[in-house]
């Protein structure tokens, strides 16, 4: 199956719009992982194991893992994430951008060396930018839109044209850039009138929707801004709040507890499915 076709089963499989942010601080760690050498991939695998049969998607961030000179327990993450929870895909949160040259090397590195399900990449280089990412037809690559941080609005929100910059990208992808079928795009929890538009101008396609937990985007005005009629169509992306959720020896049963209230709270706004 494709990234969308993988998202759709597992919407219902799961009965969740439930993404799990993997954004690992050894310095938040318990204290029990401190000094480890593979910390980070035994701190995220507890993450996933416990939630996996919550999530519809997982999203490596892949700074953090940079960051420490982790990326060989990246890929190790990645291979039990797919090994263990096989209908669950990964989205390597990457934003890449750059010319098509480039672009070519970090979709190998998405797509072959980590073995992501789809990539989030950054459009504003223009279309050439992003079809090394579209040539893999299988895969997903998802489009900054309405990013959640405020600073977006800086040019995200500039009229072109009687329209917003935003917007027209939103129209661009859905028109003509998703011939494949495999395009998303990124819109935040912090904006809900911003989702309805872009959800109004891209019918059913996904959107990847950050800013909730520690964001503080609103559950209930994400959803109803953003589902689309049968109940799917969002990947409501949370990260720190869930990884954080426990402090101990115990902390992964605790994201566990959190996913799910989060998932609940998600799906009392659904529509009926």
């Amino acid at each position: 199956m494709n990234f969308i076709d993988t998202l759709n089963a597992v919407w219902r499989k799961h009965n969740s719009l439930l993404c799990v942010g993997l954004d690992p601080d050894p310095s938040r760690f318990p204290s029990h992982l401190h000094g480890k050498p593979d910390a980070i991939f035994e701190f995220c695998k507890a993450i996933v194991d416990a939630t996996g049969d919550l999530a519809c998607a997982f999203k490596p961030q892949i700074a953090y893992f940079a960051a420490q000179r982790a990326e060989d327990q990246l890929e190790a993450l990645i291979e039990h994430i797919h090994g263990q929870h096989p209908t669950v895909p990964v989205i390597l949160d990457a934003k890449r951008g750059d010319i098509g040259s480039t672009a070519e090397q970090y979709a190998i590195e998405a797509f072959e060396r980590y073995k992501a399900d789809a990539l989030t990449v950054n459009p504003y280089l223009g279309r050439d930018s992003v079809e090394p990412y579209l040539s893999y037809r299988d895969k997903g690559v998802i489009l900054l839109c309405r990013t959640s941080n405020p600073g977006g609005s800086d040019l995200q929100f500039l009229d072109i044209g009687g329209e917003r910059l935003y917007e027209r990208l939103a129209r661009l992808v859905s028109r003509e850039w998703n011939q494949g079928g495999q395009c998303a795009l990124v819109v935040g929890a912090t904006f809900p009138a911003e989702i309805a538009r872009v959800r109004g101008l891209t019918g059913a396609m996904p959107l990847l929707v950050p800013g909730i937990g520690a964001q503080g985007g609103d559950i209930e005005a994400t959803v109803r801004a953003g589902c689309t009629a049968d109940g799917g169509g969002l990947l409501i992306n949370s990260s720190r709040a869930i990884l954080y959720a426990g402090k101990g020896e115990d902390y992964a049963e605790q994201a566990r507890l959190l996913a799910q209230s989060t998932r609940d709270a998600i799906n009392r706004y659904r529509p009926a499915r």
